[in-house]
């Protein structure tokens, strides 16, 4: 696997991203009593650079309401993740893209919520205008770089006394982003940017994310 040092958005980067990913062996979960869901790791341009779509999701949804999250949900019947993933994101922020944009995929994550979790990595060719979010779900789209991905500062680790496993979080601008959402990022900088077999399945998420 390789390193990537320059963040800018170009055909490089996406093939460097391509082939750590495709290097990477990712790992499926069962589903049990579980649910199945995806969510898009969404690569696209933000002042010169390669960037993750991050959202806020809507004050009015029911369940986690107003965390940082990525475009993703539930998979449907006669879905696969692709599949949903790609769905979730025209629905949530109006970004229609096909199977063609998909370039790799990442570990399941399970979360404490009942959810088996796929994260799919899309190559958006989108500029920033055409994003506009579907207020019923997301209530702002936000960019995080791959420069703020890459601060030293992240990950952070923390004990909770309810569990025996860390809660992990990462450091966005002035705030914090928790797993399961920050378990994927972390995941993505380590494999698709850094080229470490690194694995987050055993990282914890907060109480708050327990529901």
């Amino acid at each position: 696997m390789n390193q990537i040092d320059h963040y800018q958005y170009t055909n490089e980067t996406k093939e460097k991203i391509s082939n750590n990913l495709s290097d990477f062996e990712d790992r499926r979960q069962g589903l049990g009593a579980l649910r199945a869901a995806a969510v898009a790791l969404t690569i696209f341009e933000h002042e010169d650079e390669a960037s993750i779509i991050v959202t806020r999701r809507s004050p009015r949804l029911k369940e986690h309401s107003g965390q940082w999250a990525m475009p993703g949900g539930r998979v449907d019947k006669g879905e696969n993740a692709i599949d949903a993933a790609l769905r979730e994101l025209h629905e949530e922020i109006n970004l229609p893209l096909n199977r063609g944009h998909v370039i790799g995929t990442l570990d399941d994550y399970i979360t404490r919520s009942g959810y088996v979790i796929t994260p799919v990595v899309v190559w958006a060719d989108v500029i920033e205008d055409e994003l506009h979010p579907n207020p019923a779900e997301v209530a702002s789209i936000h960019a995080f770089t791959f420069t703020e991905l890459n601060r030293e500062d992240s990950p952070n680790l923390e004990k909770i006394p309810q569990s025996d496993r860390e809660v992990l979080s990462m450091n966005y601008l002035t705030d914090v982003i928790y797993a399961p959402t920050a378990a994927m990022l972390y995941q993505f900088r380590e494999v698709a940017i850094r080229g470490c077999p690194t694995r987050v399945l055993d990282y914890d998420q907060p109480l708050f994310a327990w529901k």
